[in-house]
């Protein structure tokens, strides 16, 4: 199996095209096997064109079946475009009968779905429940991918320019990969678990209002919850399923996988009640937290770390915390290195990476400075990805968080 990808920037989708296919081109030897697969991603600046730059491609390649979305930045290799008119693309010769483009329009059927590629529109109805029935489908309960991000028009790439739903490609087990949830945000005190709470809003939290222990978290005078109106916005909730104890930290400062962060949309003083941007019931825990680019940093190395150590053969077999491994066996234990291990680097076959609209360079302090972490942890692998309105990880829907995706040379 081999995996080629490519990225440019141009005001013309024709020119970026162009040069992308140069890349590509340049990367592919004479007699390498044909590819089967094509991931795209656009940014919502050639959004107008996809029809005319899906065309081109088949062209290009007669056979190749498309899968991808649009978002406000994409990204290859360690480089982000962010706001500007890009595309990043990646071919992969993976045997025909591994795989399959699916959709509304493009059902699986019968096909023997191990895990699966997934791209989404958020205004899709009850999203989150269709999710859930298509990790239910497959025999790992694993997707991943995210929710395509624009400021026009929503599309989705599934043989054909898409609107609405879900689209994708599914894969059998016969095509390995490792999978890593990293997120974004820091907690500023332990979960409490919800007592009262109906649709979005939670009234109590371990019997006390809900407003009374946001306000006690945020360090302000809970008699003036106006005054603190400017630390309110800024902060965020974790949540997580009654059975989860995802919402206690796992790490120190870190939220575990299964937390889902969420804004915070509205305070009621009078009833000392919050409102979430999403649905919460009894039972549930919930944390306050704020976005934190030093932990973020933090655990993007960490799902790194644990991805290339996985494929390296000198390390112990032992379960990382966090993980959420597609392979049936456990995560080996982390040991930091300053760079990936050659046998490492060389079982991974290439790379998706969907990380938040909100996340990107600009959060982490530079152009291109999550991708080049991503870079810098695992060496020169093919990776495409971009930036989503919310991002997919086994049978959740996060946001701030980062997915990282490596397809291997063999089962781990």
């Amino acid at each position: 199996m081999r995996f080629w990808h490519a990225h440019a920037t141009h005001p013309d989708w024709r020119m970026a095209l162009s040069l992308a296919l140069a890349q590509i081109d340049a990367q592919r030897r004479r007699g390498a096997a044909a590819p089967t697969l094509g991931l795209l991603y656009v940014t919502d600046h050639y959004a107008g064109d996809a029809e005319a730059l899906l065309d081109a491609l088949r062209r290009q390649w007669p056979g190749v079946a498309w899968a991808g979305t649009v978002g406000v930045g994409v990204a290859a290799g360690g480089v982000e475009y962010i706001d500007e008119p890009a595309l990043a693309l990646m071919l992969a010769a993976l045997p025909r009968e591994r795989l399959r483009v699916f959709s509304g329009a493009q059902p699986l059927g019968a096909f023997p779905t191990h895990t699966a590629l997934v791209h989404a529109d958020g205004t899709t109805p009850d999203l989150g429940e269709l999710i859930g029935e298509l990790a239910d489908r497959t025999a790992s309960g694993y997707l991943f991918g995210g929710l395509a991000s624009s400021r026009g028009a929503v599309l989705q790439f599934a043989d054909g320019v898409l609107r609405g739903g879900l689209s994708g490609v599914a894969f059998s087990r016969d095509v390995p990969l490792l999978s890593r949830v990293t997120q974004g945000c820091q907690p500023l005190a332990p979960a409490r678990r919800v007592t009262a709470a109906e649709r979005n809003v939670v009234r109590t939290l371990d019997g006390e209002p809900a407003l009374d222990c946001l306000l006690r978290d945020l360090g302000a005078d809970a008699n003036h919850p106006r005054a603190a109106l400017a630390r309110i916005r800024a902060t965020l909730v974790g949540l997580s399923d009654p059975e989860s104890d995802a919402a206690t930290p796992r790490r120190a400062g870190l939220f575990g996988v299964d937390t889902r962060v969420r804004h915070l949309v509205g305070i009621d003083p009078g009833e000392r009640s919050i409102a979430v941007a999403d649905r919460v019931e009894p039972g549930m825990r919930l944390a306050f937290c704020q976005r934190d680019v030093a932990a973020a940093r933090r655990d993007l190395v960490r799902i790194c770390t644990e991805i290339r150590e996985e494929l390296s053969p000198d390390t112990e077999p032992a379960r990382a915390e966090g993980a959420l491994p597609v392979a049936a066996r456990a995560p080996r234990a982390r040991r930091r290195r300053a760079a990936a291990p050659p046998d490492a680097a060389a079982r991974m076959l290439g790379a998706v990476y969907v990380s938040c609209a909100g996340r990107g360079g600009p959060h982490f302090g530079a152009p291109s400075a999550e991708l080049q972490i991503v870079r810098r942890a695992l060496g020169d692998v093919p990776l495409v990805g971009f930036f989503a309105g919310g991002e997919i990880g086994h049978r959740h829907l996060y946001g701030y968080t980062g997915v990282l995706t490596v397809f291997c040379d063999a089962p781990v």
